[in-house]
């Protein structure tokens, strides 16, 4: 029996059985072993891999923005597989339509009747590998099944997997026979990351890798069984929330509604999102309260994709994130003694 697998039948598979009676070292462990698994085939993302892991331990759902070649989809793959989650790819084209996606009823000769046939959607991680090559028609149907995890065919709903989550992908410097995510399809991704190029020795790292392995596939075992990543989404349920924390993200997200260059800022849902994310970062440190420091951390990939600029700052290249990263230190931190003795 490998160690992982050790683990899991001596510690978190056996308290998964009692909801609530996870300890938040024991979700700070399993994070680590995830992160740990999914190393060993993903190099230099630490910080974006972190984020994506907790906004799926806070429910949300992931969007990676960057030049294709970085290993975004080895990372989403990799990491569905550490979570135990079942896992779906699915290439966006132009001509794809709204069934290939949800699925559709189809005649079955044998019964005579019309059966629903499910589509890749129906699975614990949906990969939309280039979201925006495919028409915004088809991008809306993904946006029923994000926020109330179920699809309506024909008048009939489905419920989806739980927990079922998507990570999508999305090529920035394309243009042609591409269609932008619309602001209300943007606001269903908790988080947008940016991967970036890895520096020398990490790309170093990736070659000598592919070497080891003498072939082009990788492979990540699961560290979490069955049911385990629902337990720990429940755990992070309990993290404690000061109110003073809670007004923090209430302030971030209000000032980007007034900030210059904005037409619209974040919504409400923004501000939840920071929240969420900051518990779950908080359970994958042990701790069992948020400090302002999560909230600061995750500001910039909240926030940003939430912003509509005015038409004159998108003329002039004015950068979301960096509104976002201009906001942060203006705003005032609140006390946190409160949650930091507790």
């Amino acid at each position: 029996m490998t160690d992982t697998a050790a683990w899991n039948d001596d510690r978190l598979a056996e308290k998964a059985e009692k909801e609530g009676t996870m300890d938040f070292e024991d979700i700070a462990e399993a994070g680590s072993r995830i992160r740990a698994a999914v190393a060993t085939v993903v190099v230099g993302m630490d910080d974006p891999l972190e984020i994506a892991l907790a906004a799926i331990l806070a429910g949300g759902h992931v969007l990676f923005e960057d030049v294709p070649g970085l290993g975004k989809t080895v990372a989403a793959r990799s990491l569905a597989s550490a979570l135990g989650l079942s896992f779906r790819r699915l290439q966006c084209t132009p001509d794809m339509l709204p069934g290939d996606v949800t699925g559709s009823y189809v005649y079955a000769p044998d019964s005579g009747e019309f059966v629903f046939r499910r589509g890749p959607i129906f699975t614990g991680l949906l990969l939309a590998d280039e979201i925006n090559r495919t028409t915004p028609k088809t991008q809306s149907a993904m946006l029923e099944a994000m926020a109330e995890r179920q699809v309506t065919v024909e008048g009939d709903s489905f419920p989806l997997p739980d927990p079922s989550h998507v990570i999508a992908t999305s090529n920035p410097i394309e243009y042609e026979g591409t269609y932008s995510l619309p602001e209300a399809q943007l606001d269903r991704f908790m988080v947008r990351l940016s991967v970036g190029y890895p520096d020398a020795q990490g790309e170093a790292e990736i070659l000598l890798g592919r070497v080891r392995r003498r072939q082009e596939s990788t492979n990540v075992d699961p560290v979490l069984a069955p049911g385990d990543l629902a337990a720990l989404q429940r755990a992070v349920e309990r993290i404690h929330v000061d109110p003073d924390v809670a007004r923090y993200c209430v302030d971030l997200a209000s000032a980007t509604r007034s900030a210059q260059h904005v037409a619209v800022g974040a919504s409400p849902r923004g501000s939840q999102s920071l929240m969420l994310l900051g518990r779950a970062l908080a359970a994958l440190d042990g701790r069992d309260y948020v400090r302002p420091d999560d909230i600061k951390r995750v500001a910039v990939p909240v926030l940003a994709h939430r912003l509509t600029l005015t038409p004159q700052a998108w003329a002039q290249g004015v950068d979301p994130e960096q509104i976002v990263g201009g906001l942060v230190p203006t705003v005032p931190v609140p006390p946190s003694i409160a949650a930091g003795n507790r």
